[in-house]
């Protein structure tokens, strides 16, 4: 009887527990989880979650480079398109983006919709004044500048000894190449006061840059009096009639100050500011300038007569930079040029108007360019 007396108890336990909880258990139950926790996840639920797990993730979007192509530097543009296309595919990059210059706009504009379409990479095929619009642009952003040597001078690019005659190797570096960080150097003719101080360093009209050399006189009147149809024709060599004819030009009075020195008058037939110093056809016309010493080199040339551009050029050839009666020399990050008469300026072969003043300052490592690889 005992025992029976027990197994009725339980019983009625058990049925006590059901009418008070049975509820809430099949409630759980219903929601997949136990009385006391989540239930095991069924085996379908295991191979569906392994399967997902093994699905690849989505491959990294593609690098793409721009290209601010001068159709005047090239033959055939759509032939040129085709085979940056191939090497920009064949590196795993994407199909570049091709923005042509114009005779209104020689760069800047497409350079700054190239960077709005958040591109890696920005390259300047044609001459040095499509170098410099772009290098203009791209300067500061962290966007690397590469350099597709199609003009006459290509005078940055001689200046880092890159190659000058394969467009395919010349992308391949833009692509592939290491970042060298180079001076950007900025000139501004007939400076506002904030200007000249420095205090205003903001976009304006007066304002521009360049990479090689900007200046004053004679090496500006050469470039204006060189017919861009001889260039095309005999290379460098065409600036040599013009340069014959300016070397007994008018000469001009002029002060030169340097990083706020006092400043010391001159007589010159040319004034020169340069970040580097190799120009056409080889020359140094600044042997100790480095494109990444954040110092400007500056040249006068001051000689009288043909005895005179005798010794300029004597001077030249014994490669090391002594200033002398016929030519002055000064180095320095800012450098104030104030003229007795207005003169013709040229910025990288350029001429980009007259002025008394000019203001002309450097830009240390602003510019990331791609060189070969070491």
């Amino acid at each position: 009887m005992t025992w029976v007396g027990i197994g009725l108890a339980a019983a009625m336990a058990l049925v006590g527990a059901w009418l008070l909880f049975g509820d809430r258990i099949l409630e759980r139950s219903r929601a997949g989880k136990g009385p006391d926790g989540p239930r095991r996840p069924s085996r379908e639920q295991f191979r569906g979650a392994a399967e997902r797990e093994e699905e690849p993730p989505p491959p990294p979007p593609k690098k793409r480079a721009a290209i601010i192509i001068n159709p005047t530097k090239v033959e055939a543009v759509g032939a040129v398109r085709n085979r940056l296309a191939k090497v920009a595919l064949a590196a795993g990059w994407d199909e570049p983006l091709v923005l042509e210059t114009t005779i209104e706009d020689p760069g800047f504009g497409q350079t700054r919709r190239a960077l709005a379409q958040d591109v890696d990479l920005v390259c300047a095929l044609g001459g040095d004044g499509t170098v410099r619009a772009v290098a203009q642009e791209v300067a500061g952003t962290g966007v690397p500048l590469g350099l597709l040597p199609a003009g006459t001078g290509n005078l940055l690019a001689r200046n880092l000894d890159l190659r000058l005659d394969d467009l395919e190797h010349a992308l391949t570096t833009a692509i592939s190449g290491r970042n060298r960080h180079i001076d950007l150097g900025w000139a501004v003719l007939d400076p506002t006061s904030e200007q000249r101080s420095g205090a205003d360093t903001s976009a304006s009209a007066n304002r521009h840059g360049f990479l090689v050399i900007a200046g004053a006189g004679l090496d500006a009147t050469i470039m204006e009096n060189t017919s861009e149809e001889l260039k095309a024709k005999v290379g460098w060599t065409a600036y040599i009639p013009a340069g014959a004819k300016g070397l007994l030009g008018d000469r001009f009075k002029a002060t030169v100050s340097v990083d706020g020195s006092a400043p010391e008058s001159i007589t010159a037939r040319g004034i020169m500011v340069g970040n580097c110093g190799r120009i056409q056809g080889g020359i140094e016309i600044m042997h100790e300038a480095k494109v990444d010493d954040g110092i400007l080199d500056v040249v006068a040339m001051t000689p009288h007569g043909l005895a005179g551009w005798v010794g300029v050029a004597a001077n030249l050839a014994r490669k090391k930079d002594v200033t002398n009666n016929r030519i002055h020399r000064y180095r320095g990050q800012h450098t104030l040029i104030e003229l007795e008469a207005p003169q013709p300026f040229q910025v990288d072969g350029d001429v980009i108007g007259e002025a008394r003043v000019f203001s002309v300052r450097v830009d240390p490592g602003a510019l990331i360019v791609r060189v070969p690889g070491v």
